[in-house]
């Protein structure tokens, strides 16, 4: 995240190594853990331990050491057990047992956050996050994005729902009729099937291509869906005119190029929708690169480092999520696309923190892009529950609104087909009337707000960037967007 989260650890290593009131070295050696794709400029992910029953995290807490660090930005992921994971690791017995930690802390907590909680739940929940932080606070130094703001230009988030193609959403209804699946998981039941429909209806969401040989196929979900794809189609090229966030991408991509002199980032979960961007790029003629899991070590550190430089001509570097969402440092872009959400909003923000650190001269610009209507919003939803369980927790924000009911998030298959946002009708938003914002948010909201926070867009007037505005006829339907902080430094 760029917050100086290494340099502090090195200098606390260092000094233990060298210096003591005794006049002799504290400790005798220290060990570092990370990520093999960040050993050369080492960036400890301490968030990766959060699983008490993994094998790296029980082969690390075997280790016959007296003092453990971790380094994280995005301590808590998904739920607090994970959380109580990482404090077990450094302070063991800290917070009792992981049954007296979920009696004592998460269930009351978790039932105090619910937006349909009563007042009475909603106080014992309070409480009881109070006395956790306070615990916690013995053996936490935590750091947000706000020290960066004197020292980095302005970022720009945006998240932007994209209408979906009438192929895709013939395709999207046709699914929901026919699956199995479907059915169990409106039950509450998560099954192996489940888990694949949803995989399903997210490459869905970013190309018809994506599900192609699943309709070939006939699969279930997908029987007689080949009758909606046009005439000859083939997956031998990419037609962005199939996929709305595909085409806004084209146009985000083409305006940028024509206008600006800025490089872009693409981002997906998936390795076929980078293949997607290659096709898109070889069309258009951009340069490109590429970094996904089946790079080595060594090979990425050397496109890394030609496409900062300035002098590189190379367009566009395709990101897989997974393979390089932590830790690498691509400030010779400024802008950067999320193409699909992740259900761990701690993924998407450090995929998004790879171009806005320290070295970045530029204004950055970050497009988050969501299928409207569709299971991509309720993710985001699901990620707005997840961080404001966060906000709570790590960084003591006691007034993020309970906009959604742990019900709501079940809703995942259902295709609202009438919206411009979903998740802004969610929020019964006071701040905007027949779809135009009429008060601006809070002065002190920036991009860690809630997205209640940030400005609201049903047409492109309202948009900063030039860029989107120009791109909004393509398939945008509602935009949320805002600024990190006022430019304290004179960014370009």
């Amino acid at each position: 995240m760029g917050l100086g989260k290494t340099l502090q650890c090195i200098t606390l290593v260092w000094t233990l190594l060298r210096q003591s009131p005794d006049f002799k070295p504290e400790i005798d050696k220290a060990i570092v853990v990370s990520p093999s794709s960040l050993v050369r400029n080492w960036y400890n992910e301490g968030h990766r331990l959060k699983n008490s029953d993994n094998q790296t995290y029980q082969a690390l807490n075997a280790m016959n050491a007296q003092r453990r660090v971790l380094i994280s930005g995005t301590p808590i992921q998904n739920d607090l057990l994970e959380y109580f994971s990482l404090v077990h690791f450094v302070n063991a017995g800290i917070l009792g047992t992981a049954q007296e930690f979920k009696k004592r802390f998460e269930i009351p907590i978790l039932k105090g956050r619910d937006a349909d909680a009563s007042d009475k739940d909603r106080a014992v929940g309070e409480e009881k996050l109070k006395e956790l932080i306070s615990v916690v606070n013995r053996c936490l130094i935590r750091r947000t994005s706000d020290i960066l703001s004197k020292y980095l230009p302005v970022k720009i988030e945006q998240v932007v729902c994209c209408r979906l193609t009438p192929l895709q959403k013939e395709l999207y209804k046709l699914f929901l009729k026919q699956a199995k699946p479907v059915e169990s998981l409106q039950q509450g039941k998560i099954s192996v099937s489940s888990l694949s429909s949803i995989t399903s209806l997210k490459k869905l969401c970013n190309h018809p291509s994506l599900i192609y040989e699943k309709c070939v196929d006939g699969e279930e979900g997908f029987a007689g869906a080949m009758d909606l794809f046009p005439p000859g189609y083939s997956t031998k090229g990419v037609e962005p005119q199939l996929s709305g966030k595909m085409l806004v991408l084209d146009y985000i991509l083409a305006m940028t190029r024509s206008t600006t002199s800025d490089k872009v980032v693409l981002v997906s979960n998936y390795t076929q929708t980078l293949d997607l961007f290659e096709k898109l790029c070889r069309t258009r003629k951009y340069l490109y690169v590429r970094l996904d899991g089946t790079m080595s070590i060594k090979k990425r550190a050397k496109i890394v480092e030609r496409f900062n430089s300035p002098s590189n001509p190379e367009f566009i570097f395709m990101l897989s999520s997974k393979a390089g969402g932590c830790g690498l440092n691509l400030i010779g872009a400024n802008r950067l696309v999320m193409f699909d959400p992740d259900w761990n909003p701690a993924n998407d923000e450090q995929a998004m923190a790879r171009v806005w650190r320290d070295g970045q001269r530029k204004t950055c610009y970050i497009y988050r892009l969501l299928s409207t209507g569709t299971i991509e919003e309720k993710i985001l939803q699901r990620q707005a529950h997840k961080k404001a369980l966060s906000s709570c927790v790590v960084d003591e924000e006691q007034d993020v609104e309970r906009h959604f009911s742990l019900g709501e998030l079940r809703e995942l298959f259902a295709l609202n087909e009438e919206t411009l946002s979903d998740t802004h009708d969610r929020f019964r938003c006071r701040r905007c009337v027949n779809g135009r914002q009429v008060r601006p948010p809070p002065e002190d909201s920036d991009c860690t707000s809630d997205l209640s926070c940030w400005q609201h867009c049903a047409d492109k007037r309202g948009l900063k960037d030039p860029v989107l505005q120009a791109s909004w006829d393509a398939a945008v339907s509602f935009v949320f967007h805002q600024r990190s902080h006022e430019d304290q430094r004179g960014a370009v």
